[in-house]
């Protein structure tokens, strides 16, 4: 068996550069750095594997890039909620998980350590978790998931490019991107480098997720990015007992936020008890056999979105005026 590509491959300019980590002229793909620089005669390091990059999105329909410029609302959930209901309805899954600090894919959906080489020793084979739906995470490559990753912007770059090129995914009709709060590195990586990502900005209803989440549309209308439309998480609890819903965070502040933009809504996704008891057994709501007020949503969420992604009804914005 071949040794991990990401231990041997190319990984551009940013992971050959011995100070990549540190490099303060180094753009946020390696770019400026002399140490990064190809050897006199030599090639790009960045060619062969933007062919490789260039293949794998070739293969797949559909890339979704969730985010939020807000921490703590709910985008990992609503990723591996909706990958798992895009699942079930047959569709062929992949969700690559690019918050490289704080990964949470692989605990969501009860995944341990380790990823498989293909047949070849070529590239790595994405962790399974249904046979039509597929995981990549760094947590996946940590034997102690306890372990820090301190990168800086390069090096995170270059971690999601591999993502890309040196992973087995196949032919997807869905690719769902998890990613880190605010629009960093990881998101600049993202949408230079699959500029027909998606986006799904996931909020909760209240003025302080709001705030930063219209930074974050603010964001996309700079990097010319397209938004496919707002989920509204954590939208009113749902009692555990009598079923009644209280509006702990409010409710209809992502909708409104959307008709402001005139993005699509989504959908709204209820505060359920049993989110808590799905994600610490490592299972989505969406695949437990009792009925939920989230399963209901989750659900409901996943048939907006694929109907919106095959009517290509993702909205781009105007750049804000100078």
């Amino acid at each position: 068996m071949s040794a991990n590509p990401f231990e041997q491959a190319p990984q551009g300019a940013a992971s050959a550069c011995r100070s990549a980590s540190s490099c303060k002229k180094a753009g946020s793909d390696g770019s400026g750095c002399a140490s990064c620089a190809p050897a006199p005669g030599g090639t790009d390091p960045f060619t062969a594997q933007d062919a490789q990059i260039l293949a794998t999105l070739g293969r797949i329909k559909h890339i979704l890039f969730v985010m939020s410029g807000k921490g703590g609302v709910g985008k990992s959930s609503v990723t591996v909620n909706v990958a798992a209901a895009l699942a079930q309805k047959g569709f062929k899954v992949g969700i690559m998980d690019v918050d490289m600090h704080g990964p949470s894919v692989p605990n969501l959906l009860g995944l341990g350590f380790g990823l498989e080489m293909d047949a070849a020793g070529e590239k790595l084979l994405p962790a399974e978790y249904l046979p039509n739906l597929h995981v990549v995470s760094m947590d996946s490559l940590l034997k102690d998931k306890d372990t820090a990753i301190v990168w800086r912007g390069p090096k995170k770059t270059a971690a999601i490019r591999q993502f890309l090129a040196d992973v087995a995914w196949g032919e997807l009709d869905f690719l769902l991107i998890d990613s880190p709060p605010g629009t960093g590195d990881e998101h600049l990586a993202i949408l230079k480098t699959i500029p027909k990502a998606l986006s799904v900005m996931v909020t909760t209803p209240q003025e302080i997720s709001l705030a930063d989440v219209r930074k974050a549309v603010n964001f996309l209308q700079n990097a010319r990015g397209a938004i496919l439309g707002v989920v509204e998480n954590m939208s009113g609890l749902s009692c555990p007992n009598c079923g009644h819903e209280i509006p702990l965070f409010k409710k209809g502040g992502g909708k409104a936020l959307a008709e402001h933009y005139g993005i699509p809504f989504l959908g709204a996704v209820v505060l359920d008890p049993i989110n808590v008891v799905a994600a610490d057994a490592g299972a989505p709501v969406v695949t437990l056999q009792e009925d939920s007020a989230a399963k209901r949503d989750f659900l409901a969420l996943a048939e907006a979105i694929a109907q919106a992604a095959e009517k290509d009804a993702a909205v781009l914005l105007p750049a804000p005026a100078e």
